[in-house]
C-alpha cells in the first residue's frame, strides 16, 4: 500500500497488524475529526485548514475507508478500539473529538469506553440509532437500508453518487461548488471496497446507543442541519435532550454536511465551543 500513498497520509500499525491512516495539520491542542460512512478524512480538508491556526488537527480514516486497512468484523466497539489504540500510539492522552454521521456514533462509543481521554465531544449530523425501530421514529426504515445494500451490490458507484447528492438535498448547491466538494471530499482519497462499504452500512443498521448516551460525561456540542435527509434533525434534538452538559445548534436550510455547506459559520461555532 505504502508506495501508492499520497504524500500527506501517515500510517500507524495497530496491535493486530492492520494499519490506520490519517492526515495531520496545524499546531495547538489536539482535535480529532471522524468522517462519515463511505467517506474518508479528506472530507474535512477545508475545515481542517481553517482550524489549523488554533489546533493540531488529526483526520483519521476509519477502518476500511480511505487508506486504512479493512477489518474482518465491523462494529462501533472495534472502530472505537482502533482509534483508542491509535491515540495511545500517538501519545495523545487528552483530545477534543468531533464525529460526523457514522463518525459521530464512533465518537460516542469511544467517549463511553474511555471518557478520561476525551476533553470535549462534538456530534455533527449524527444519531444514537440510524435505523427506525419500535419506539424510535427518527431513523431510516430497515427495508430502506437493505435496499441500499442491494443497490451497492448491483451498482456501486452510482449508489455512492446518489448518496453523496442526498447529503445536500434541498440546498442550493451550485455545479461548480459540487465539483469542488467532490475533488477534496471524495477524489482526493480512495473509495472503500464494496464489501467494506456494505459491512459498515450494516453497522449503521444494527447499532443502537440510546440506552447509553446518558452516561456521556464530557461537554458536548450537538450540531444538525434542519434539512438533513439522511439523519433527521429530530435525532440530533433527542441526543441533546439525553446528554447532561450539552449545547445544541440547529442550522436552517442546511442538510447532512454543515461543515461543507456553511464552513465559515460552522468553524466559528466549533471554535467557540472548543476555546
Amino acid at each position: 500500500m505504502a508506495e501508492h500513498l499520497p504524500a500527506e497520509i501517515r500510517l500507524r500499525r495497530l496491535p493486530d497488524g492492520r494499519q490506520l491512516a490519517w492526515r495531520q495539520t496545524g499546531q495547538g491542542p489536539p482535535l480529532v475529526l471522524l468522517h462519515g460512512w463511505s467517506m474518508s478524512g479528506s472530507v474535512f480538508s477545508e475545515v481542517a485548514d481553517a482550524l489549523s491556526t488554533d489546533f493540531q488537527v488529526f483526520c483519521p480514516d476509519l477502518c476500511g475507508h480511505g487508506w486504512s486497512d479493512p477489518a474482518t468484523d465491523y462494529g462501533l466497539g472495534m472502530m472505537a478500539d482502533d482509534l483508542n489504540a491509535w491515540l495511545t500510539g500517538m501519545d495523545l492522552s487528552e483530545v477534543s473529538l468531533l464525529g460526523w454521521s457514522l463518525g459521530g456514533q464512533v465518537a460516542m462509543q469511544l467517549s463511553l469506553q474511555n471518557s478520561s481521554r476525551i476533553k470535549r465531544l462534538l456530534l455533527v449530523s449524527t444519531t444514537p440509532c440510524f435505523s427506525k425501530r419500535e419506539g424510535w421514529a427518527h431513523g431510516l426504515p430497515q427495508t430502506q437500508i437493505r435496499t441500499m445494500a442491494r443497490q451497492l451490490q448491483r451498482s456501486y458507484l452510482k449508489t455512492l453518487g446518489e448518496f453523496f447528492d442526498l447529503q445536500f438535498a434541498e440546498e442550493s448547491l451550485a455545479p461548480a461548488r459540487r465539483r469542488e466538494i467532490l475533488a477534496f471530499a471524495a477524489r482526493a482519497s480512495r473509495l472503500p471496497q464494496q464489501q467494506d462499504c456494505i459491512s459498515t452500512l450494516n453497522v449503521l443498521g444494527r447499532e443502537d446507543l440510546r440506552k447509553r448516551i446518558g452516561a456521556i460525561e464530557v461537554p458536548v456540542l450537538v450540531m444538525h442541519g434542519e434539512k438533513d435527509r439522511i439523519i433527521p434533525c429530530s435525532a440530533g434534538q433527542y441526543l441533546a435532550s439525553e446528554i447532561a452538559d450539552v449545547q445544541l445548534h440547529l442550522l436552517e436550510n442546511v442538510g447532512h454536511a454543515p461543515f461543507i455547506s456553511r464552513p465559515e459559520q460552522v468553524v466559528e461555532i466549533w471554535k467557540r465551543f472548543l476555546t
